[in-house]
């Protein structure tokens, strides 16, 4: 059908804002969006329906419409009901990428336009926008993805699920191998994927993450690349009903940035923690985290909320980190925390991601908490910055809020040029002999005090005779100027492997 039929809908009652003179255009397909760049999952002469859920700006006006020219979609139908109109950029981004815009009167649903967008289409493509409508009711009426997924199942004839990088299945049935499908996931060159040894396909959901830890997956039985047409299709459309419904959840963060913001504050805070269902008894731990990569403030919030135990955790941000909070219920919050953590490795940047973990303490403490939490993850950041070696390295820190009372927290408080410079002066003379003369000094100087500088311990961990580790202990002395049977001295060289080791 062309656009101009859109006109002769008395139900509709659309309004051409810009492109009166494109409406010979022919639509194929309907697609309602919220997605920002919704280019991935067009196909061309579609009618694109929007609530302009996306807009946080007149520059994002730009970006949406170039998408949709870049697809080749055929026109735009858009309203805006908290500003209750069109807005002004919008028309201009359309009318400059010749995309014909309709206005939606506010009292006509977007599924109404789609119902009589598809009554009006041959037969043959009313029978799969049909399909396309049921999908998508089956969505927004809140009976979830799982029924969405049991339409798609019935449609491919093969058995789809939801995932996140870390395992978890949002919707659908268990898949066999869970982990192992999310490691394929984080670690896939590019996507769509066949993995033969699970027979399986992975697709992305969202392309606005900038890591694909943030993001959800899709799997289904099969190769994709001996799909037909149809089928592969139909996965684009499932990935964008997907990506709608993870958004949709990403937005619900309103009260949890409340009840974050009163614990760091200091505010009343036992009346929120009620509303949210909490027991007065509920025993809390608070977590903070930082990413030390290409993550965005909002995507570490959703990783964080993906690993944490429990069902309720209150996640929030406070300037750069995300900082959440927790039932503890006698769990391992932190161990927990690290596990999940792991899992995501693959899928983070070099930088990685430091967390601090609070001890546990009832709602009035939350303040004092959230403060730990913070420390902690403070002194997990230097250890990433300070472990850089390609063997050691690791791209995730969690620190336990009982590390807080060891030196590591007084290392954690100087600059980096001064723990830079300390280490060098004690440690480059030895590494520079090691090199030379294959000693091993630092090595021994490690053993000598992890032993508490006993001459026999030392010689039998390092299977060497008592005058070699004498000989080797006067050469460190020698080198350095240092005496190692001063306590000031022993503690400068811990300190300094210390910072060598992260």
């Amino acid at each position: 059908m062309k656009l101009r039929s859109l006109l002769a809908m008395p139900a509709l009652r659309l309004e051409v804002v810009t492109g009166e003179d494109e409406l010979d255009r022919t639509i194929r397909w309907v697609v309602t969006t919220d997605l920002l760049d919704p280019g991935r999952y067009l196909r061309g002469r579609e009618l694109v329906l929007t609530g302009l859920v996306w807009r946080s700006g007149p520059a994002d006006s730009e970006t949406f419409v170039r998408a949709l020219a870049g697809a080749g979609v055929s026109a735009l139908a858009a309203w805006d009901l908290a500003l209750g109109t069109v807005p002004d950029d919008l028309v201009e981004a359309c009318r400059r990428h010749r995309i014909p815009l309709f206005k939606v009167p506010e009292d006509v649903a977007f599924a109404t336009v789609t119902e009589e967008v598809v009554r009006h289409l041959s037969g043959a493509r009313a029978a799969d926008l049909t399909a396309v409508l049921d999908r998508h009711r089956r969505l927004v009426e809140g009976t979830g993805l799982g029924a969405v997924l049991d339409l798609v199942g019935r449609d491919l004839g093969m058995r789809c699920h939801v995932l996140t990088p870390t395992g978890r299945v949002v919707a659908g049935p268990r898949p066999a191998e869970p982990a192992a499908l999310a490691r394929a996931f984080l670690t896939a060159p590019r996507l769509p994927r066949h993995v033969p040894r699970l027979g399986t396909s992975i697709f992305a959901v969202a392309e606005d993450t900038t890591s694909r830890v943030a993001d959800w997956f899709i799997a289904c039985e099969g190769d994709f690349a001996d799909w037909p047409a149809e089928h592969r299709t139909l996965t684009t459309e499932l990935a964008a009903i997907v990506a709608l419904e993870r958004a949709r959840q990403n937005t619900e963060h309103r009260f949890a940035q409340e009840v974050v913001t009163a614990a760091a504050t200091g505010a009343e805070i036992v009346p929120r923690l009620d509303q949210a269902g909490f027991a007065p008894s509920t025993g809390f731990v608070a977590v903070a985290a930082s990413a030390h990569g290409t993550l965005r403030p909002g995507e570490l919030r959703t990783v964080l909320t993906e690993v944490l135990p429990g069902t309720r955790p209150l996640v929030g941000l406070l300037d750069d980190q995300a900082v959440a909070l927790a039932e503890a219920a006698g769990q391992d919050v932190a161990g927990e925390i690290q596990d999940a953590l792991d899992a995501l490795a693959p899928g983070l940047s070099a930088d990685g991601i430091a967390v601090g973990v609070s001890d546990t303490v009832p709602a009035a403490g939350l303040r004092g908490a959230v403060e730990e939490a913070r420390y902690a993850r403070r002194l997990a950041a230097t250890r990433l910055r300070i472990s850089r070696t390609p063997e050691s390295h690791s791209p995730v820190r969690v620190v336990r809020h009982d590390e807080l009372a060891t030196h590591v927290l007084l290392l954690a408080s100087v600059p980096d040029d001064v723990r830079h410079m300390f280490q060098v002066r004690l440690l480059d003379p030895l590494r520079a002999y090691d090199e030379t003369h294959g000693a091993d000094l630092v090595r021994t100087l490690e053993t000598f005090l992890q032993n508490s500088g006993s001459w026999t311990r030392c010689a039998e961990q390092l299977h060497l005779h008592v005058n070699s580790v004498r000989y080797r202990v006067q050469r460190i002395q020698d080198l350095t100027g240092r005496d190692l049977s001063r306590l000031e001295d022993r503690v400068d060289f811990f300190l300094a492997l210390r910072l060598m080791s992260g």
